[in-house]
């Protein structure tokens, strides 16, 4: 027979390979548009158009892949505590994102995605290190 503490363990895992794989997909995803296609990225991140040359626009495309990838593996790894202070840490990075789009005066719609994903990797975080903790006994 099951616990409730090992059912409840389980589907945080669950939604925790969820979270993590969503994430990290976005994330890599935004990696790939700032290398491909720089100034919609710009402007979807809030930061106005492209500045002079590529080079801020590669350095930002290749941190997203490698952190977005490095969640998706964390999350097909079951790795939940690893996973926890990726997106806790990923919180942290998303309200700081918003900080700067607010003081480049960015639009309402670009600090508000900055603020939401900062919620949703904080929520994640929650749930992925109660995830990775082990069932307590009855």
């Amino acid at each position: 027979m099951t616990s409730d503490s090992a059912r409840s363990q389980r589907r945080g895992a669950r939604i925790g390979l969820i979270l993590g794989v969503l994430a990290g997909t976005a994330l890599t995803v935004i990696g790939v548009r700032f290398l491909v296609w720089p100034e919609a990225a710009s402007r979807f991140f809030g930061i106005g158009s492209r500045p002079e040359g590529a080079a801020l626009h590669s350095v930002v495309g290749i941190r997203d892949l490698w952190l977005g990838l490095l969640a998706v593996a964390f999350a097909m790894l079951r790795d939940f505590r690893a996973l926890g202070l990726w997106l806790g840490l990923g919180s942290l990075v998303c309200f700081a994102d918003a900080a700067v789009v607010i003081g480049a005066a960015g639009k309402p719609a670009a600090i508000a995605f900055h603020v939401v994903s900062g919620v949703f990797c904080g929520v994640g975080a929650a749930l992925c290190w109660r995830a990775s903790r082990p069932p307590t006994p009855k």
